[in-house]
């Protein structure tokens, strides 16, 4: 390992003790290090507009930044176990390289400011997928509600069939859904876009730092003000970003759980592309739909790295090191989260419903809902038209179908009036 730049003079570095600060900050760091190095050209640039490096140093200093950034990302470069964290491993190669000019970009920093913002800038990456998915999937859902308005599903409540309901308002519900995710991941990205570099450990340094060219050179919308605050928000804005990513995996899993149902033996309502499917390894006569189920496993991990955090947070203000265990949080809860939302758009695109079976499963009590409400229409007091109707559920649907049940259906939302372009212009709004 390259030299602490915290060891002291006479004081032995225990391994196991290191190895144990450390813990997988390296491999973990590598979700970062190019958001760090970004950072640090920015820093880089504000040093000099305060006479810490001179043009030529900056020159130098961006220059080698750029070539470890290529090297880093062709693989000439590995962030591995002889430096501490990706931060060491960046001043390591500048020194290398540089000499004095390198040790310099440090100055005016903290370890723990230069892990804010890259963090801070890989959550605004990782938040803004989060949306673009949610408008994509969105998107897939009011396509097909607009195709599928009026195709008859049995509508359920507790698991039991309930109403007559369409394809067009199951689509319209996730499309809702998503929309209303997108616009969630949208408002937190607004949160944490706020620049938190040169505010060092929490208290601010003796130098007057560039911070306004920092935020611009960021592309972040604000500068976070208070060092403190800094501080405090590390932890709260990865929580922020973890819930705006378990709304969208929140519906996922209820979307899992309907496909779940549908195309079991028992439903058979929808097919899946077969390669949504895997085989058995020991039952020659089933395909397994491992995808949709382990989308609906997907919420556990993000719902995990959510408690995760929030149980470090029960601390005082100020930093401390408890705060290195939310990396490992985030991008564990964001790789498997957006994993399981890049393949939702096409799964919910190519899906087929099996209208045969769908019409198979419409019985005769759906429709006592529809003969209360109409003998309420016509007078009844709505607990005698209820009780009737419930008496007389076996014929209920004599002289009915599923399309003139849901023809008539024109409370707003409903399937006679989907408001599909009101849904439409909230979606056109995301962009």
């Amino acid at each position: 390992m390259t030299t602490l730049l915290w060891q002291k003079p006479g004081v032995a570095v225990d391994a196991q003790i290191q190895r144990f600060l450390a813990g997988d900050d390296v491999i973990l760091d590598r979700e970062f290090f190019l958001h760090d190095i970004t950072a640090s050209t920015a820093h880089a640039e504000g040093l000099q507009h305060v006479g810490i490096l001179s043009a030529d140093e900056l020159a130098a200093l961006k220059r080698e930044l750029a070539q470890l950034t290529e090297d880093f990302s062709t693989g000439a470069f590995v962030l591995d176990a002889q430096y501490e964290d990706c931060h060491s491993a960046i001043e390591a190669r500048l020194t290398e390289r540089l000499g004095d000019a390198g040790r310099k970009i440090h100055t005016g920093r903290s370890r723990n400011d230069q892990i804010l913002v890259a963090t801070r800038l890989w959550l605004k990456e990782k938040l803004a997928r989060v949306a673009e998915l949610s408008r994509d999937i969105a998107k897939v859902a009011l396509d097909r509600a607009s195709a599928e308005a009026m195709l008859p599903i049995p509508g359920y409540t507790h698991i039991q069939r309930a109403v007559v309901s369409s394809a067009g308002m199951w689509w319209a519900g996730w499309a809702e859904a998503f929309i209303d995710n997108a616009i969630r991941a949208h408002s937190t990205f607004a949160l944490v876009d706020c620049n938190p570099l040169g505010t060092a450990a929490g208290y601010g340094v003796n130098l007057t730092l560039d911070r306004e060219h920092t935020t611009q050179a960021l592309g972040f919308a604000r500068m976070q003000i208070s060092p403190v605050y800094a501080q405090l928000s590390r932890g709260k804005f990865e929580l922020a970003a973890l819930e705006a990513l378990g709304s969208a995996t929140l519906d996922l899993r209820r979307i899992a759980w309907d496909l779940s149902l549908f195309t079991s033996g028992e439903y058979a309502f929808v097919a899946l592309p077969a390669q949504y499917t895997t085989g058995s390894s020991i039952m020659p006569n089933k395909r397994n739909p491992d995808v949709i189920e382990l989308m609906r496993a997907t919420h556990a991990s993000v719902a995990a790295a959510r408690t995760e955090i929030e149980q470090l947070l029960s601390l005082p203000s100020g930093y401390h090191r408890d705060l290195q265990n939310s990396k490992p949080a985030i991008v564990h809860g964001f790789a498997r989260g957006l994993a399981a939302l890049e393949l939702l758009p096409a799964l919910l695109a190519n899906l087929e419903w099996r209208p045969d079976k769908l019409r198979a499963a419409m019985d005769s009590g759906m429709y006592a809902t529809d003969v209360a409400v109409e003998a309420a229409i016509a007078g009844v007091p709505f607990r005698e038209a209820y009780q009737a109707a419930a008496a007389a559920a076996d014929s209920a649907g004599l002289g009915r179908t599923p399309e003139g049940s849901l023809q008539v259906r024109t409370s707003p939302g409903a399937a006679a009036d989907l408001r599909l372009d009101t849904l439409h212009m909230r979606w056109e709004a995301l962009a």
